[in-house]
């Protein structure tokens, strides 16, 4: 029989709406079952007269809380009063202060680091800031022990300052949000879920990744979610609920597994000036000229757009939703997938450079001696798929490729399949420049389409691929390299005729 999983609810800032917060865990409780405790992180007391008498009758036992209640400290010198020590204690029935900083471990073994309060811009810090010190204590008291792999929950109530590289974007002003001293902290702890309040949004990043891949162990992922204030009148989200099983009881490759939009760890930048991960193995230039030809094998030739000319895990949410659009996630495999790097079934031993958003990985059934594989860390299925960033990241390898192969003595051919594959996968082969030109390898593609009746045109200049095949469009798509530094380009297309034929990659 399985470890039971704690059900946990987290709030976002009270105010000293005690009774309005309660009312609602009751509700939920009656409709989805008893939950275990509930973390509040944010300001739990509120200013105003009517709060302070809210928090009277609690606090005299008139009334009680429904659920063993944990809430962070002062945020503000205003109600700072309602602390009168640094230490966690009781201040009434089912409500716990945790205190400024430190780590709760339940008696299910699910272990709960907390910070309190914002970070002090001066010395000596206020009693509602926590500095630096503070925070490096927890990780000393946390981390001493070799065999540390994260906390299961991190509650501060600063957000943690970019949290939201790499991830979905936030409706916050990201120049003024958030703590730098928080997401160190964050980065060090690798919780698996760390909720924020006080910026009045509710805010669910997407899971990022506690590790570099292939150079260090797998970890476990983290979440970061930030909640609204309790009824608030916007209506966002500010209760959330989850399972979770503790760390300490669950088994090692069922904790480290990646889900498939995991992103990069948004605290370890890569900028001009500094980075925390690993440099790519190629010192990637300005892209040479290339040509370029594409495949369509859309089977409604009919309908088809000619180019143009322009330049150009288990959880559940409560309290009603914010209304706002949701970050377009890229498709899922529907099943194992040998090229996302967070699956059990890639082969690390072909990949030879990680980056930001790609990788670079040695072709299984090579064409040629140096044929190698340019590919998305994440699940795209296309070209046209990718983020901007991703498609900005390709471009780079590809650059610093055809300068690699261009101090051999030789060109490269880059060739796309979009078709029936799961995994985007963009091949660059590289051919000796002695022994063909680019017009050859160009006349090459032309014979070959005119004897399978395909129709070639080319692509102007400028145009992006997604004007020509959006999304889910069936393809084979070529960029030819002239291996000089020349401006004259040439790109190509080449539309199938014949409905559901998929071009040989043999035959190219």
């Amino acid at each position: 029989m399985g470890e039971q999983p704690v059900r946990v609810l987290a709030c976002g800032d009270v105010e000293g709406r005690l009774t309005a917060l309660f009312n609602r865990v009751q509700s939920i409780q009656k409709k989805a079952g008893p939950f275990d405790l509930l973390l509040c992180v944010g300001e739990f007391f509120g200013t105003t007269p009517v709060a302070e008498a809210e928090w009277q009758q609690y606090q005299s036992g008139l009334k009680k809380a429904p659920i063993h209640t944990y809430v962070l400290g002062a945020a503000s010198q205003e109600v700072s009063k309602y602390f009168s020590i640094a230490s966690g204690c009781e201040l009434c029935e089912n409500i716990t202060y945790l205190g400024r900083q430190g780590v709760f471990t339940g008696v299910s073994g699910l272990q709960i680091a907390y910070v309190s309060g914002q970070e002090a811009s001066q010395e000596p810090a206020p009693s509602h800031c926590f500095t630096s010190k503070d925070l490096s204590s927890l990780v000393e008291l946390l981390t001493t022990n070799s065999k540390f792999k994260g906390v299961d929950i991190l509650l501060t109530s600063q957000w943690p300052k970019g949290v939201w590289h790499y991830g979905n974007p936030p409706e916050v002003d990201t120049k003024t949000c958030g703590s730098n001293s928080i997401a160190s902290l964050a980065d060090k702890l690798r919780p698996r879920y760390h909720f924020a309040g006080l910026e009045g949004v509710h805010y669910e990043r997407l899971p990022y990744r506690n590790h570099v891949v292939l150079l260090e162990n797998a970890q476990p992922v983290s979440r970061f979610i930030a909640l609204a204030n309790v009824n608030n009148p916007a209506k966002k989200k500010y209760l959330y609920a989850f399972n979770i099983i503790p760390m300490r009881s669950m088994d090692q490759a069922e904790l480290v597994k990646q889900p498939q939009d995991v992103t990069e760890n948004p605290y370890r930048r890569v900028t001009k000036d500094k980075t925390d991960a690993p440099e790519p193995s190629f010192t990637t230039e300005e892209e040479q000229p290339v040509s370029q030809f594409f495949f369509d094998l859309t089977s409604n030739q009919g309908n088809r757009k000619r180019p143009s000319d322009g330049r150009g895990r288990g959880r559940g949410h409560f309290n009603d939703r914010d209304g706002a659009k949701q970050p377009r996630r890229h498709p899922q495999p529907t099943g194992p997938c040998w090229f996302c790097l967070a699956s059990p079934q890639v082969e690390k031993h072909l990949v030879i450079s990680i980056g930001t958003h790609c990788y670079l990985a040695v072709a299984k059934g090579a064409l040629t001696p140096r044929h190698l594989l340019i590919l998305p860390i994440g699940h795209y299925q296309s070209v046209v798929d990718l983020a901007s960033e991703v498609v900005e990241e390709m471009e780079k390898y590809k650059s610093a490729l055809r300068s690699f192969y261009k101090s051999k003595g030789e060109r490269c051919i880059l060739f796309e399949r979009n078709y029936k594959s799961q995994h985007l996968q963009l091949q660059v082969v590289p051919v000796p420049l002695s022994c063909c030109t680019t017009e050859d390898i160009k006349e090459a593609f032309v014979v070959q389409g005119q004897e399978q009746k395909m129709e070639l045109m080319e692509i102007p200049e400028h145009t992006d691929l997604k004007q020509i095949a959006p999304p889910g469009t069936p393809y084979f798509y070529v960029e030819l390299d002239s291996g000089t530094n020349s401006s004259t380009t040439f790109r190509s297309i080449f539309l199938c005729n014949l409905a559901g034929r998929c071009w040989p990659v043999k035959q190219c």
